[in-house]
């Protein structure tokens, strides 16, 4: 009896050993830290972690909210966290003074940058700025690339009063008509004030001569060059993360209330609106999610030098790298 079923459990385990799955990698423990608090620029992660995107590249993915762009650059640096969030313009600037981390996402290209007023104000160009109270914060990336704004568009400087101020008071200071305009955020300040029940209005910085890129996702320059692979699966899942956010905004919207429950949701989808209108420059609509043009980060240097104090003879090439893209 023994001597026939042997033949049988023989096959029996070659089956078993055939039709059993491959040993699948551990997921890997990843961090992004964010450039603010959440909001409706973030969403889109949110809504590629709900949907799984970052667990189908073995990635599990811890997202945490930031305190300003150059905190992200400074801790991603430290190797305190994989992934950051930070403006180009900070990030150039944090690399030149020594910072060891490179872009590898180009995610907002044109810049979010603005003049933002009252409807009833009246300010639909740059040249209705001459005349105006603008309310402003000392040593911010907008007061000092705004001078670009006047030279670009042949503005008399002497006739603007700049009101300097706190940023969170820079709303407030409009809405209650003790300044004409502030430079803030299209994505963030505009719907602060349309939240009071005000009508609001925006000139870009893009559109008036003097466009920086935008947010970009940034690591350390040792985890492209030792950790290459899991910086392209990175990447892989964020570009899928803000497809679907195209695809459908307000799921992206639902998976951030679903973290923060206290968002203001219409508020945040509008963020997250602009944001998706800001992914492609004229220089980078041909191309994928997260793409960096050489002239938008050319553009970036020479006005970053002239307006910000960057002091570097490195490439413009060496901030970013598109390297790591789905082709």
């Amino acid at each position: 009896m023994t001597r026939c079923l042997r033949p049988a459990l023989f096959a029996t385990a070659l089956f078993a050993a055939a039709s059993s799955p491959l040993p699948v990698r551990a997921a890997e423990d990843v961090s992004l830290i964010l450039n603010w608090y959440l909001g409706g620029l973030h969403a889109p992660f949110y809504l590629g972690k709900e949907r799984g995107f970052y667990e189908e590249e073995e990635i599990n993915l811890t997202i945490q909210e930031g305190r300003g762009s150059a905190v992200a650059a400074q801790v991603v640096a430290a190797g305190d966290v994989d992934f950051g969030m930070s403006d180009a313009g900070s990030l150039m600037l944090a690399v030149a003074k020594g910072l060891p981390i490179k872009a590898v996402m180009s995610l907002l290209n044109p810049s979010g940058f603005g003049v933002i007023s009252l409807a009833e104000t009246g300010i639909e160009s740059a040249k209705d700025l001459e005349g105006k109270r603008l309310a402003v914060s000392p040593g911010d990336a907008l007061t000092q690339l705004f001078p670009a704004v006047i030279a670009a568009n042949d503005l008399d400087e002497s006739k603007i009063e700049l009101v300097f101020m706190d940023p969170p008071a820079k709303p407030v200071a409009v809405m209650e008509g003790r300044a004409d305009a502030l430079l803030g955020g299209i994505d963030d300040q505009l719907f602060l004030i349309e939240a009071q029940g005000h009508e609001a209005s925006a000139l870009r910085f893009a559109d008036l001569g003097v466009n920086t890129v935008g947010i970009t996702v940034h690591t350390q320059e040792s985890t492209i060059a030792e950790r290459p692979d899991l910086v392209e699966r990175f990447v892989r899942a964020s570009v899928r993360s803000w497809e679907a956010a195209r695809e459908d905004p307000e799921a992206a919207v639902d998976a951030a209330l679903k973290i923060k429950p206290d968002l203001n949701r219409e508020s945040t989808l509008k963020q997250l609106k602009v944001d998706l209108d800001l992914l492609f420059s004229p220089n980078t609509e041909s191309r994928g999610i997260g793409y960096g043009a050489l002239e938008d980060w050319e553009h970036t240097k020479e006005l970053l030098t002239r307006y910000r104090d960057l002091q570097t003879d490195r490439e413009a090439t060496s901030f970013y790298t598109n390297e790591f893209l789905p082709e």
